[in-house]
């Protein structure tokens, strides 16, 4: 996962406005660094992380991939997805020490 620096233009999504990093999609679908690539793209973990970390809380995300931007391919069952994702990480957190 990879944490983009905006939320519209950053993602690829055309904008009056031009992106301020021009082919940012093209330069996250070609990275590969021993075999491993980026497979998600979202707006919020960064931020989360190091407003956690300044505020001293450990901080911790989850992600349901819901969009390929690549073949503009959309979950079907966005919320469903969403549910499920929910409900495992919350047994997981409440059977974890």
């Amino acid at each position: 996962t990879i944490t983009a620096p905006g939320f519209y233009a950053p993602q690829g999504r055309q904008m009056r406005a031009g992106a301020r990093y021009a082919g940012l999609m093209n330069i996250v679908q070609s990275f590969n660094s021993g075999g491993k690539r980026i497979a998600n793209l979202e707006m919020e973990t960064a931020g989360i992380y190091g407003l956690a970390s300044v505020l001293g809380h450990r901080a911790i995300s989850f992600n349901v991939i819901l969009a390929n931007r690549a073949t503009q391919q959309f979950s079907r069952q966005p919320q469903e997805v969403i549910d499920l994702c929910i409900r495992q990480v919350l047994e997981k957190l409440a059977t974890s020490k």
